[in-house]
């Protein structure tokens, strides 16, 4: 009998740890991971204490990022939380610990750059004259991406089966994502463009070259243009925008990343006139303050108070 409820004891220790991973985006599993491994590899052991903790950040305090140090303590505090042991990185000494290496050697956050639609129009036009497989993915992928305001995440894991044709457009519909992790889905609607970018047609063009009808949209091409039947790597889209931006002479290409996507809609659609929440709905954002902080970067020169004194008549 004692063999049957250690069993379930286990069975349901090991289920409520899979439960407790659920609540947490793989992304952010991923980040931790990385910093305990990083801790270990430094010669720190689990579970540890509050001079320990203070002794790993004096380490790399100089080499690492604040920020860094900061989602590394977080993952040492998950670990202990989840563990059942005192969590070390919350006392005051290892607080105030951190707090004065940001001030001593914090920097600016990197932003990438946001790509405006009109270096889109610019990259598409581009693509458009090569008639390549992989020029007709890459500008399906990258219109998709800007015009629905993916993360790259989001971009990649879409599938047939998630995009709608309807009259006006197209809508597609995430089972989940970054601010949807309890799977209730998220829809988003593009409609057909009238000028040089159209995602829908030119995502419909992309899926009967490649002869896709189910699966993932976007996917990885062999150099013998072969289309496989992985979906691409998140990473790819940093890739293929920076080589298209590239190609189509931008020169803004060492400042673009996946995200330059994402803002340069956000931007595009205010200096278009579109309203913060529509543009909020479109990007899938949580949080006014990040929309906010688009709109203010969108009209910082036509919005400046400074107009009124430097072109005044």
């Amino acid at each position: 009998m004692r063999n049957v409820d250690t069993h379930a004891e286990i069975t349901l220790a090991a289920r409520h740890q899979a439960f407790l991973a659920a609540a947490t985006a793989d992304n952010t599993r991923r980040a931790y991971r990385s910093a305990v491994r990083h801790f270990l590899a430094w010669g720190g052991v689990l579970p540890c204490d509050e001079g320990t903790t203070i002794r790993y950040l004096l380490a790399f305090a100089d080499s690492h990022n604040p920020r860094t140090l900061a989602v590394r303590l977080t993952a040492l505090a998950q670990w202990h939380h989840q563990q059942g042991f005192p969590d070390p990185t919350s006392t005051p000494t290892v607080r105030k610990t951190l707090a004065g290496i940001a001030r001593l050697h914090g920097k600016p956050k990197r932003k990438a750059r946001a790509l405006p639609v009109e270096d889109l129009e610019r990259i598409a036009s581009h693509l458009a004259g090569l008639r390549t497989l992989r020029a007709g993915r890459d500008i399906a992928l990258l219109q998709i991406g800007f015009f629905g305001g993916f993360r790259r995440s989001e971009l990649v894991s879409l599938e047939v089966s998630h995009v709608a044709w309807e009259k006006d457009g197209i809508v597609l519909t995430l089972p989940r994502s970054k601010t949807d992790q309890e799977g209730r889905g998220i829809s988003k609607a593009i409609p057909y463009g009238a000028g040089v970018c159209c995602p829908a047609t030119a995502l419909r063009t992309w899926l009967d070259v490649a002869g896709i009808a189910d699966g993932p949209l976007f996917r990885a091409i062999t150099k013998w243009d072969e289309v496989q039947a992985r979906a691409l790597n998140p990473a790819s889209v940093n890739a293929i925008l920076e080589s298209c931006a590239r190609a189509a002479g931008l020169e803004s290409v060492p400042e673009l990343s996946s995200h330059s996507l994402r803002r340069g809609m956000a931007t595009s659609a205010y200096r278009a006139g579109a309203s913060p929440r529509d543009i909020k709905r479109q990007g899938g954002w949580r949080h006014d303050g990040t929309v906010q902080g688009y709109i203010e970067e969108a009209g910082q020169f036509e919005e400046n108070a400074m107009n009124a004194l430097l072109r005044r008549k």
